[in-house]
């Protein structure tokens, strides 16, 4: 595998040595206008904003622990972690080209171009840069004895996936197992989803005589021992996700399970109670700790408008306890939806329509965000590229850069996959077995306002499209060159017939696609990378069962200064944003007169 254009093989430098750098004062003020977080003198390469600075500041720097002051210093750290994850994963032949390479990584965090998913930066190089320990019990890859095995250092193999799916059983030790392995994940700063749909409800009686106490009465264990925990041991709050089939009997009370308790929260906020998230209103109700989804079939979609009942099932003998009108289920959830933004839908079927592993098991949840959909107890490590860097002076898409970075990542992320630690033997080893990734991209939104694009446009739909087509082929031809080095990831055999299902449905895709109001070159290179990843999984298989995803990229997406976090347009020029934990920070769009331009107004018409 080659490094990213020789550039550091040829030149002989560090990347840190290819910039330009200054000190930032770190402050950040809660609403009443008081310091909560400060640091004198922060070393930051010129180009990054104070906003930038701050969040990385306050969010990734061990400064309780280690002397991290700086972003060279939190990039250096990342970047000793990765050198030695490399080491064990053998991509590279010596350890020069694993020095080369490393550099080329750090050289595209600290120019903004891509960043690694939050435990990465709060995790990763510890023990290599300051020789911190972690006394937790952990799951990782015996590279020696080719078997997971349990460690006691979670620095020493750090947990750098963001994203986890878990399973739970109907059973009172599997949901006090689910408590603890959440709160290992929580604590080193990742989030967690599950599909509690196994769980019988209230109206179903117990082994031992009685009935269940309930799905919902569960659900707010789960959700305070969450709000218990910062995660990554910072100010940010512990993600979950909580799905539910759509018939499972408790289903309306989890549909409007969070939009009572948030009307709760309004009423003690008029009541004079605090209105921010860490305040008394909503630390007193339940359900503020996690996003829920419900999982809803295509039968159940086409049953909308007809008049017609749908059936709740026992989660022990399968048997109908209830049946509901499809259109009053059906608008419960958009009601609730409009009043509280949950509970999301989840479609089944088209999800697992694009499973690469369907032969393992079905898809039933995701993780906190939805972009990691995978099979239960399992992982994926996120990375985002972020577009606005891959622009040229003359706001051009530079496509080969882009395609490099992406070679980049999916190495590096490859190679993090044993090296990291799991909070479960099983996860860690589905983790092996499967190994998959989520390289995504941030900041569309800017992206196209700089090329004077609106964003529900042909043009912009189709660069949309077409960006993300390339990034997944090329993210899967790399993934086949590293199977051809490797070897494919273990169950690819197994799941070979699902997996080429999937990735022809991708190419098929390419089709469709506007390319007339594209550049030729972008074409080309979608197609070429598409054709190869094709004929190379084909006799190679792929290193990795997934290789893509679109995340939202809150934290990172800050540190990277994108305009718009994830792909979504800017919903104002002007944004506040208040920190989980205290403070307040402004964001000002800075894509608008570099936008003006690419529609043609005169220098005299910007400045007005």
């Amino acid at each position: 595998m080659k490094t990213f254009s020789g550039l550091f093989v040829e030149k002989k430098r560090k990347a840190k040595d290819l910039f330009k750098w200054a000190k930032v004062d770190s402050k950040i003020k809660d609403k009443n206008g008081q310091v909560f977080f400060e640091l004198k003198g922060v070393k930051a390469p010129i180009g990054w904003s104070k906003t930038a600075v701050d969040i990385a500041a306050s969010k990734y720097f061990r400064k309780s622990v280690t002397k991290e002051n700086s972003i060279e210093a939190l990039i250096e750290r990342i970047g000793r972690g990765l050198k030695t994850a490399q080491h064990s994963a053998k991509i590279f032949n010596s350890a020069a080209e694993i020095d080369s390479y490393v550099e080329d990584l750090k050289f595209l965090m600290y120019s903004q171009k891509a960043a690694f998913n939050s435990p990465v930066w709060f995790n990763v190089g510890l023990k290599e840069s300051y020789g911190l320990k972690s006394d937790s019990e952990h799951f990782a890859w015996n590279f020696k004895k080719n078997k997971i095995e349990k460690i006691t250092d979670a620095y020493l193999r750090p947990q750098a996936s963001a994203c986890f799916i878990q399973s739970i059983d109907d059973s009172l030790e599997s949901i006090f197992d689910l408590v603890k392995t959440e709160a290992k994940l929580f604590k080193y700063g990742s989030g967690s989803g599950t599909n509690f749909s196994t769980l019988r409800s209230k109206y179903e009686d117990l082994s031992t005589g009685g009935k269940s106490s309930g799905l919902i009465s569960f659900l707010e264990v789960l959700d305070k021992a969450a709000g218990a925990i910062k995660s990554g041991g910072t100010t940010r709050r512990a993600a979950k996700m909580v799905c539910l089939d759509l018939d499972h009997p408790e289903i309306e009370d989890f549909i409007e399970w969070k939009r009572k308790e948030e009307n709760k929260a309004k009423s003690l906020i008029k009541a004079g109670y605090s209105s921010d998230l860490e305040g008394e209103a909503y630390k007193t109700v339940s359900g503020q700790n996690a996003n829920n989804s419900v999982r809803i079939p295509d039968r159940f979609m086409k049953s909308i408008g007809q008049g017609k009942k749908w059936a709740l099932k026992s989660r022990t003998h399968a048997k109908t306890i209830k049946e509901i009108k499809v259109d009053d289920l059906w608008t419960k959830i958009c009601e609730s939806a409009w009043d509280c933004a949950d509970p999301g839908v989840q479609f089944d079927d088209t999800i697992n329509n694009f499973h690469t592993c369907a032969d393992t098991s079905k898809i039933h949840s995701s993780n906190p965000c939805s972009e990691y959909m995978f099979i239960d107890d399992s992982a994926c490590n996120l990375a985002s590229l972020n577009l606005v860097n891959y622009l040229t002076a003359e706001k051009e898409f530079a496509s080969r850069d882009f395609k490099n970075s992406i070679q980049l990542l999916i190495q590096a992320q490859e190679s993090l996959v044993d090296f990291a630690s799991y909070p479960t033997e099983k996860i860690a080893q589905n983790s092996h077995d499967y190994r998959p990734l989520g390289l995504g991209f941030a900041n569309l939104g800017a992206f196209l306002m700089k090329k004077g694009l609106a964003y529900d446009s042909e043009a912009g739909r189709a660069w949309a499209v077409a960006i993300s087509a390339m990034m997944c082929g090329e993210a899967y031809l790399t993934s086949a060159h590293l199977a051809k080095k490797l070897g494919a990831f273990p169950a690819f055999r197994k799941n070979k017939t699902s997996m080429m299902k999937v990735m022809r449905k991708h190419f098929s895709a390419l089709k469709k696609i506007k390319w007339s109001v594209l550049p030729k070159e972008i074409k080309d290179h979608c197609f070429q990378s598409w054709i190869e990843a094709l004929l190379m999984g084909e006799k190679y298989g792929f290193r990795n069962a997934q290789t893509t995803v679109i995340a939202p990229t809150g934290t990172i997406g800050l540190v990277m200064d994108c305009e718009t976090t994830g792909i979504e347009p800017d919903f104002s020029l002007i944004k506040y944003k208040s920190l989980s934990g205290g403070g307040n920070i402004t964001f000002v769009n800075r894509s608008v007169e570099s936008a003006l331009e690419s529609l043609d107004f005169s220098a005299n018409k910007i400045l007005l």
